[in-house]
């Protein structure tokens, strides 16, 4: 897999979550312990991201 492929793909893993993360916040009785998972997952993803697209630039 390219580097380009691989950055879309975690680019849109972390849309997804994004937005599954904005789902589970507007459900009544949403799990803290699922919405707290997400964002950890998130945020590991961004900086994935972040990473390699500072590689390719140097």
């Amino acid at each position: 897999m390219s580097l380009v492929a691989h950055l879309a793909e975690l680019s849109e893993k972390h849309k997804l979550l994004e937005r599954r993360i904005a789902e589970e916040l507007s459900r009544p009785g949403s799990s803290d312990i699922d919405i707290t998972r997400m964002k950890r997952e998130k945020l590991k993803l961004k900086e994935e991201i972040v990473r390699l697209e500072t590689k390719t630039r140097h």
